[in-house]
């Protein structure tokens, strides 16, 4: 029964262009102060950062 893994799969991390962050930093520096948005935006961050340690 040794040396079995069972991790799930690495999800995929989507590129996106550098326009297409240019645009989204943009909208983001547009949002008003508090704006729930913006800590969600930064979950998503850590979520990326760990599927792409996942590798």
């Amino acid at each position: 029964m040794g040396g079995s893994d069972t991790r799930a799969p690495c999800p995929p991390v989507v590129d996106y262009t550098a326009a297409d962050q240019a645009r989204a930093a943009d909208e983001v520096a547009a949002l008003s102060e508090g704006a729930v948005i913006v800590r969600m935006l930064t979950d998503y961050a850590v979520l990326r950062d760990q599927a792409r340690a996942c590798r």
